[in-house]
C-alpha cells in the first residue's frame, strides 16, 4: 500500500522514513525495542479474548506477544503510518502462527481505525506527532469505558549516550528541537511532564512505571549500524553529505572514550510508561 494519500502532510515524511528503516529496523545486532515493549506489557498485561490496539506497531515488539495471550477469542490490531513495517509485522505474525492480528495502515495522530478497545497501547511513537496532547484525545475515543491506556517514552539518558549524541545538535531539524515534543522543557522530559500531557487529555488514574534497558553495542561500526535502522536516522539526514564522515569520526573519538577492553560500548536507555484509564 503506498503512502500517498495517508495522513498528515507531517506524517507522510515519518511514513517514508520507516518505510525505508522497514528492512533493519531492530535488526542489525543488540535487542532494543523487545525489552522495552516487555516493561511495557508487564505493567499493562493483556487477557485472553480482550480487544487490543496498538498504535505505531512497527515490527510488532508490543502487539504480537499480547496477541499470544489474547487469543483467537479477542481481536489485537496494529497500526502504522508506515506500509514498509507493515508488510514486516505481518510476516512476523505469519511466521509466529498470528494469522488472527490485524495491521491496518493508519495515521497515529488522529486514528479512524473502527471499534472501540479494551486497551491501546503505543510504543516510542508519540514525540513524532506534531500534536501529542491532541493525538492522546483521539485515543480516549478509542478506548472503551475503564480502558486501559499505555504509552511508552524514553526516561533519562545515559549521560555517556547523550554526550555522543551530541555531534548532532548543529544539524538537528527545527521539529527534533521543539519543546512539546522533546528535551527538558517539553512533557517528554519528566514523568510529571508525561502525566500531566495524559491528564490533560481526559485520562484518569494517570501513573508512571519506569525500567532501564541496557544497550550493548560491540564497536563503533555497530552503533552506526544501529543509529541509521531507527529513526535516529533523522539525525543523520540533517547532516550534509559532505560532512557526515566528519561527524562520524568525531562520534567514534567519543565512543573510544566509554569503550571496554573488548571494545564494546554499554549505555543504559531510561524508559518511562505512562498508564491511564479512560473514565
Amino acid at each position: 500500500m503506498s503512502t500517498d494519500g495517508i495522513g498528515s502532510e507531517h506524517a507522510r515524511p515519518v511514513a517514508r522514513l520507516f518505510d525505508a528503516l522497514s528492512a533493519t529496523y531492530d535488526a542489525v545486532g543488540d535487542d532494543f525495542f523487545a525489552p522495552i515493549a516487555e516493561g511495557l506489557l508487564a505493567a499493562l498485561p493483556p487477557t485472553p479474548g480482550e480487544h487490543w490496539l496498538d498504535i505505531g506497531v512497527g515490527r510488532g515488539a508490543v502487539l504480537l506477544p499480547a496477541a499470544e495471550v489474547i487469543g483467537h477469542d479477542g481481536r489485537a490490531v496494529g497500526t502504522d503510518i508506515s506500509a514498509g513495517m507493515l508488510e514486516v509485522c505481518r510476516d512476523v505474525a505469519e511466521a509466529r502462527g498470528l494469522p488472527f492480528v490485524e495491521l491496518v495502515q493508519d495515521d497515529a495522530q488522529s486514528p479512524a481505525v473502527p471499534g472501540l478497545f479494551d486497551t491501546v497501547s503505543s510504543s516510542l511513537v508519540l514525540f513524532f506527532l506534531t500534536d501529542p496532547q491532541a493525538a492522546l484525545r483521539a485515543w480516549l475515543g478509542l478506548l472503551r469505558p475503564g480502558g486501559r491506556l499505555g504509552v511508552t517514552t524514553f526516561g533519562a539518558n545515559d549521560p555517556r549516550w547523550d554526550a555522543v549524541d551530541d555531534v548532532f545538535t548543529p544539524y538537528l531539524q527545527p521539529d527534533l528541537r521543539d519543546a512539546r515534543t522533546s528535551g527538558a522543557a517539553g512533557p517528554f522530559g519528566s514523568d510529571a511532564g508525561m502525566e500531566a500531557l495524559v491528564a490533560a487529555a481526559g485520562f484518569t488514574a494517570v501513573r508512571t512505571v519506569t525500567g532501564a534497558v541496557p544497550v550493548r553495542f560491540a564497536d563503533a561500526d555497530q552503533w552506526h549500524a544501529f543509529t541509521w535502522s531507527v529513526g535516529q536516522r533523522r539525525m543523520w539526514m540533517g547532516v550534509p553529505e559532505g560532512e557526515r564522515a566528519a561527524v562520524r569520526a568525531e562520534a567514534y573519538a567519543r565512543l573510544a572514550t566509554y569503550a571496554d577492553a573488548d571494545g564494546s560500548v554499554t549505555f543504559v536507555q531510561g524508559v518511562r510508561h505512562t498508564l491511564a484509564l479512560r473514565p
